[in-house]
C-alpha cells in the first residue's frame, strides 16, 4: 500500500498481481501512477490463495492442463472475493468504482477485467497488462458496467498469447466499450516500457472523465 501524499484519498489504484506472485510486484508501480490522479491511494494485495507451484507466492486460481477451463473455473471463485476486496477498501476510504483504476498483470488482468466489467457501478478504468477477457464470447452478455478498459501486451509473449488481448478488445468494442490495445514488439509476458506508457497516458487521460 502506497499512500497519497496528501493522507486522504480521493481515488483509488487496485493492483492484481500474476500467478505464482504477491502485491509486492506491482506495488512498483507506484511510482509511476499515483500522482497521475488527484490524492491515490495505491493498493496491491496478495491473491486469497497459496500457489500450487510456488510456496512463496499466490494465485487468484488454480492452473490445470487445460487453460480455459481452469480460468473459467477459476475466475468464479475469485470474482466475488474481489469484489468483496473492492467495497471493503470503498467503505474504509469513502470512496467508490468512480474513484476507482482496477489493473493486473497476467491473471490478475485476467481477473481485473473479469471482475471489473461485472460490477454494478462502473470503475473510472481498467488497465490489463498480459491478460485478456477469459471468455470474449459472452462478455458481451454479462456485462453490468462500461468502464474505459486499456489492454497492453507484448507481441511475443509465450506464455498468455497475444490473441487473448486482441480477441477481448474487439470483443469489448462490439458491446459498446472504449477500448484501447497496445501490443509491444518483440516483448514477451513482461510490461515493456512502451506498454508502461501508454498505460501511465491511458490513467493520466481518465482525470477528466468523472
Amino acid at each position: 500500500m502506497v499512500a497519497p501524499q496528501s493522507g486522504s484519498p480521493k481515488h483509488l489504484i487496485v493492483l492484481l498481481h500474476g500467478y505464482g506472485s504477491d502485491g509486492n510486484d506491482l506495488i512498483s508501480l507506484a511510482p509511476y501512477w499515483r500522482d497521475l490522479l488527484e490524492d491515490t491511494l495505491v493498493v496491491a494485495p496478495n491473491a486469497p490463495w497459496p500457489c500450487d507451484v510456488n510456496a512463496m507466492g499466490h494465485q487468484w486460481f488454480p492452473l490445470e492442463l487445460d487453460r480455459e477451463i481452469s480460468r473459467l473455473a477459476g475466475s468464479g471463485q475469485a470474482r466475488p472475493v474481489i469484489t468483496g476486496f473492492l467495497e471493503q477498501l470503498w467503505a474504509e476510504t469513502g470512496l467508490s468504482a468512480a474513484e476507482t483504476v482496477l489493473a493486473g498483470f497476467s491473471q490478475g488482468a485476467m481477473m481485473a477485467l473479469d471482475a471489473g466489467l461485472r460490477l454494478n457501478d462502473t470503475l473510472l478504468g481498467i488497465v490489463a497488462f498480459s491478460g485478456g477477457i477469459i471468455s470474449p464470447e459472452t462478455i458481451g452478455a454479462e456485462l453490468k458496467s462500461k468502464p474505459p478498459v486499456c489492454l497492453v501486451h507484448g507481441a511475443e509473449d509465450d506464455v498468455v498469447p497475444v490473441g487473448m488481448s486482441v480477441r477481448g478488445g474487439e470483443a469489448l468494442r462490439a458491446a459498446g466499450l472504449e477500448v484501447q490495445v497496445h501490443v509491444s514488439p518483440g516483448a514477451g509476458h513482461t510490461i515493456a516500457p512502451d506498454g508502461l506508457e501508454v498505460a501511465t497516458a491511458f490513467i493520466g487521460g481518465l482525470a477528466g472523465k468523472r
